[in-house]
Parts: structure tokens; C-alpha cells; sequence
């Protein structure tokens, strides 16, 4: 499903030779036109495939409200028009910068679009990389252009949401940054907001969730294989269409489906600590189906469905017997046994 933007602006943010921090602003928008929307759609879809997303709200402090969450309701409420209100953004992200030892400059995107009957304000920090290429005269010449599929900072919220539940912890969405590189951090500052809604720790409770009932309906292997099949493809489904996971919908195709005769509804509404609704978390919903690890250089992955039949586990010499090696894997092995094979052949034959 396409997006439908209305409004584009982007500033500039660069460092001078003497290391102060600027920020050129643009006076007024850019127009939008089928070019500006499929890039608009190629950022979209970056951050949508993101599965290091987590969920954030504005701090409430009515003695000294933050000047971005001002400006935006403002904006909102059509007081304020939307240049004006992106360059106070820009002027609170500088503000924020000035106060890290982080030498973040690139060009600071603001943009509203529509997808999925919500309203939504992206805000991100994109690189503007350089790039060569030769002309039609065969002289190479440098370009600069902006990578969409490498984005880091970069925060969205979710104007319909914070419109009708101004109480939700989840209306904003960022990308968290790596372990050890706090810049997420302060580009939730400069917003005025805080985490708070774990989306990945529902995820994971609904897989403990899934898990449990099936052991407490006492289902044989092949079934509750049934059943996590069904689970994985409905998230699945709501990931690709950007919807969250609704439990009573998964409880009602858990019934149609793997005909169960208890409602996984009723059986998450007594003990877990489970929203009704919540975004499906990509890495997490995956383990439904798949036995994932990794470590010392080892890396393993496979449908759940091999375990005991293509794959067995030993526990006691803790090993994984594999029956069926995947061709491209098989090939490789081969040729590298055979080259070591030969040299070891090699080392061994009497010299002439």
C-alpha cells in the first residue's frame, strides 16, 4: 500500500571549520510530486523493515512544556504552519546536539504523509553521501545523493494515534541505536519524550503465551506445530501490512483453524501482562517457526518442524545430527574437503 505525503522539508546541518554546529534552513517546501513520494515510500519501507524499533511518548511537565511538543501542537491545531513549525524542530535538535560530543550533521527530513488510515510525522537525520559517476562526455563527476536503506536516526509519530489517545505510551516510534552508541537517546531529548511502550517484550510474551497453551491443552507434536504455524502467518500477515496483532483475532483463527477447543484468548487474559493490541516484532514472531542461534562463529537456523526428524538433538554430548544438508551448503563442503583432500594427498606423495 502506497503512502499519500502532504508536506516536505528539509534543512541542512553541517559543523564550520571552527566546529560550531549550523543549520541552514529551507523558507519554504518542498513541492510534492510522484518523485518526492516514492522516495517518501523507500524511507517508509526502510523503517518498516526495521525490526530494532522501539515505542516512546512525550514527557508531561506542565510547568515547563518542551518546545518541540509546543510546536507541534501547535501545528496540529493549524496555529502554527508547518515550515515554521520544522524549523523550531531543527532548532531544538541543534539545541540538543550542542549538549553531546556528537558530531551528527547530514540533512534533517520533516514530513507528513498517510498510510493505513493514520496520520503519521516522520523526522529523520539522513546522510548525504557522495557518489561518482561518469557523464555522456566519459568525465567522471561527483554527485552527492542521500542512502535510504541506511538510516539510524530517525523517529516517527503517529499524529492520529496521539490525537485520539493523547495517554498512549506507543504514539512514537524511533529506531534504537546499537549497544554502546547512544544517539537515539538524545534525538528522544530533543523531542521531549521517553520510552515506554516494549513492543518486544509483548512479542516475547506472546510467544511464552503460545507455548504454554499448547501444553496445557495437552497437544500432541503435530498440532502445536499446527498451531504455531498459524500464529507465525497471521503475524506475519499483520507485519506486512503494518497492522498490529489484535489477540482476539489470533484467538479466533487459532479456533477456526487448528479447531482448538479452548479460547487463547481467555487463556492470555488471566496471567500475562498482554496488551489486546500491540506491532509485531519481526525478529521475535520469526521464532515461532525456527530454531534460531548463534555464537562462536556458528550461526544455525531451521524450521521447528525438522527437530526429531531431519535434525536430532543429542543433550548429553550436546550435538545437532543433520540429515539433508542444504545443496549450496553441501557443495561447498565438498569442494573445500576435496581441495584439503588433495593437499594432504600432496604432502604425503614421495618427491620425484
Amino acid at each position: 500500500m502506497n503512502i499519500s505525503a502532504s508536506n516536505l522539508i528539509l534543512h541542512s546541518l553541517t559543523y564550520s571549520s571552527e566546529g560550531v554546529l549550523q543549520c541552514k534552513m529551507r523558507e519554504g517546501e518542498l513541492p510534492i510530486s510522484a518523485s518526492i513520494e516514492e522516495f517518501l515510500s523507500k524511507l517508509h519501507s526502510t523503517y518498516q523493515s526495521k525490526t530494532n524499533k522501539a515505542f516512546a511518548s512525550f514527557v508531561e511537565n506542565e510547568n515547563k512544556p518542551h518546545p518541540f511538543k509546543d510546536a507541534l501542537e501547535q501545528e496540529m491545531s493549524q496555529k502554527l504552519d508547518f515550515v515554521s513549525f520544522s524549523q523550531q524542530a531543527a532548532s531544538c535538535l541543534v539545541a540538543e546536539l550542542q549538549k553531546h560530543d556528537f558530531a551528527e550533521e547530514g540533512v534533517l527530513l520533516v514530513s507528513k504523509y498517510s498510510w493505513t488510515a493514520s496520520d503519521y510525522l516522520l523526522i529523520a537525520l539522513l546522510q548525504n553521501n557522495q557518489s561518482i559517476s561518469v557523464n555522456d562526455n566519459l568525465e567522471l563527476q561527483v554527485s552527492q545523493h542521500i542512502e535510504t536503506s541506511k538510516i539510524q536516526l530517525v523517529a516517527r509519530i503517529d499524529l492520529t494515534l496521539l490525537a485520539r489517545d493523547p495517554q498512549s505510551n506507543r504514539y512514537i516510534s524511533f529506531i534504537k541505536g546499537r549497544a554502546g552508541r547512544k544517539v537515539s537517546d538524545f534525538f528522544l531529548e530533543f523531542m521531549g519524550a521517553e520510552e515506554g511502550f516494549d513492543a518486544k517484550a509483548q512479542n516475547q510474551g506472546l510467544m511464552k503465551a503460545v507455548d504454554e497453551f499448547c501444553e496445557k491443552q495437552a497437544l500432541p507434536v503435530e498440532k502445536k506445530q499446527e498451531v504455531r504455524e498459524v500464529a507465525f502467518e497471521y503475524c506475519k500477515e499483520q507485519l506486512k501490512q503494518g497492522d498490529d496483532i489484535e489477540l482476539s483475532v489470533l484467538s479466533e483463527q487459532l479456533q477456526d483453524s487448528p479447531k482448538l477447543e479452548g479460547s487463547f484468548y481467555d487463556f492470555v487474559s488471566e496471567d500475562y501482562q498482554l496488551e489486546n493490541s500491540f506491532p509485531a516484532d519481526r525478529s521475535v514472531v520469526r521464532k515461532l517457526t525456527k530454531y534460531v542461534g548463534q555464537g562462536g562463529g556458528v550461526s544455525i537456523s531451521f524450521d521447528q518442524k525438522h527437530l526429531g526428524d531431519r535434525i536430532h538433538y543429542d543433550a548429553d554430548s550436546d550435538t545437532l545430527t543433520i540429515q539433508g544438508i542444504p545443496p549450496n551448503l553441501r557443495e561447498q563442503l565438498k569442494r573445500d574437503a576435496g581441495g584439503e583432500a588433495a593437499a594432504q594427498e600432496d604432502e604425503q606423495s614421495p618427491p620425484f
